[in-house]
């Protein structure tokens, strides 16, 4: 079976003292499942990741599929942990045979799911920022492209940057967790936007003031374009992160909502942001050839968070009336990992794999803003899906917990808490 990471030592000895937020659960199944149109039979009797583990229906009604998160549970106020689940069910490889394709969807799909342009973002910079390092990021993600004959993204050519979070070269500890969620993260940027430039800023640790000097720094050298893929609990704290790092008009900040389903995280609750859901994406016989619905079930404890926030004020732009303060999230694509993502992932890993969780969405969208152009000024970007709903893809189908107001959990008509307003259908939506 695939081996399972190992996180670092401090996020070892942070998780004996406690949990701040709900974790999500591995999940555990001897089904056999369709991804990307390749079989993979999970096997039974799967080792436990280091959650919890047990087994949900995914929102479509059928077997779960076995998984573990890529991080720790964030045990400490001020901490985050990566959104990024990783599927134990799919064969992983460092190399592929000849005429054998990943599992799970690469970019065509993607690109066939949401309209998006195959050309466009030239020049624009996508900005990455994570906690500790990836030292095989710069060629796991020239694997990756070559394997899409994406074009190349490299140090060398100036389309690839990796630094500190002070903008140096003195990166910090490795993590094995992080690098996957690193490469997931590169990976779908460049499936959005395969012209875009990637700047990936690694934060010395985990803590918020960590990660938020790291996108300070991201904006400093120019991304306007910065994804965010980690939570954590809510704190009155928040209000001050929010100015401290979040507010950065003229900047499209995108943050994954959680992937534990009900239930809301920051920074995804932060006013400045785009708080990204997710959903489970399937190809069908409607005109548009992809379905969606929530990624979760009305059982909740996995899936796209969602919810009222505790702390964050309500944007101008927000208008739902079930929440008197800000409200998770604002649009989604693709997060399920039983519908997930291929990734390439080579630090203490094995390589071609299957990623799900909201990890996967918010650099895909913030991927799809870069490719609908440079934000106003003085904008927040936030706000510009609020302008173009018909451009989204309402997702109509599907709940992540339960719920009052019940739009906060499940799915309808306009805009619902785990989906927000929906899924790009194009570029139009990103823009002003």
């Amino acid at each position: 079976m695939p081996s399972l990471r190992t996180n670092s030592a401090d996020s070892r000895a942070d998780r004996t003292r406690g949990m701040v937020r709900r974790g999500v659960p591995a999940l555990l199944s001897a089904a056999t499942l369709i991804v990307g149109g390749l079989i993979a039979a999970a096997p039974a009797g799967a080792a436990p990741a280091p959650a919890a583990p047990h087994t949900a229906p995914t929102a479509s009604g059928s077997a779960a599929v076995p998984t573990h998160r890529l991080c720790s549970e964030p045990t400490k106020p001020g901490y985050m942990a990566c959104n990024a689940v990783a599927r134990t069910d799919v064969k992983q490889s460092l190399a592929l045979g000849p005429h054998i394709t990943p599992s799970g969807f690469g970019p065509s799909d993607l690109q066939s799911a949401y309209k998006l342009p195959t050309a466009g973002g030239s020049g624009q910079t996508v900005a990455i920022v994570d906690a500790y390092d990836d030292p095989n990021a710069e060629k796991d993600l020239a694997t990756y492209r070559s394997q899409y004959g994406l074009p190349a993204c490299t140090t060398a050519n100036g389309c690839f940057k990796k630094v500190d979070q002070n903008g140096g070269t003195s990166y910090p500890t490795a993590d094995a967790g992080w690098a996957g969620e690193i490469s997931l993260d590169v990976d779908m940027v460049s499936a959005a936007c395969p012209s875009c430039h990637i700047l990936l800023v690694e934060a010395k640790s985990a803590s918020m003031s960590d990660l938020g000097t790291a996108v300070n720094r991201a904006v400093a050298m120019g991304a306007k374009y910065v994804s965010n893929s980690y939570g954590g609990g809510e704190s009155s704290s928040d209000a001050s992160y929010d100015t401290s790092y979040f507010k950065h008009p003229g900047v499209a900040i995108t943050v994954s909502s959680g992937d534990s389903g009900y239930g809301v995280e920051y920074p995804a609750a932060s006013q400045y942001v785009t708080a990204v859901g997710g959903t489970s994406l399937k190809k069908d016989s409607s005109s548009r050839g992809w379905s969606e619905s929530v990624w979760g079930t009305s059982a909740g404890g996995e899936g796209a968070g969602s919810g009222c926030s505790q702390y964050d004020a309500k944007p101008a732009w927000q208008k739902d009336t079930g929440c008197a303060k800000r409200t998770v999230a604002d649009v989604a694509s693709v997060a399920d990992p039983a519908t997930g993502l291929a990734v390439y992932d080579s630090y203490q890993a094995t390589g071609w794999n299957v990623y799900g969780g909201t990890s996967a969405s918010s650099p895909f969208i913030a991927g799809v803003y870069a490719l609908a152009g440079t934000p106003g000024a003085t904008d927040t970007p936030a706000s510009y899906p609020y302008s173009h709903t018909s451009s989204l893809n309402d997702v109509t189908s599907g709940a992540n917990g339960s719920c009052s107001p019940s739009y906060l959990c499940k799915a309808g008509t306009g805009y619902d808490g785990p989906t927000g307003l929906g899924t790009p259908n194009g570029t139009a939506a990103f823009t002003k």
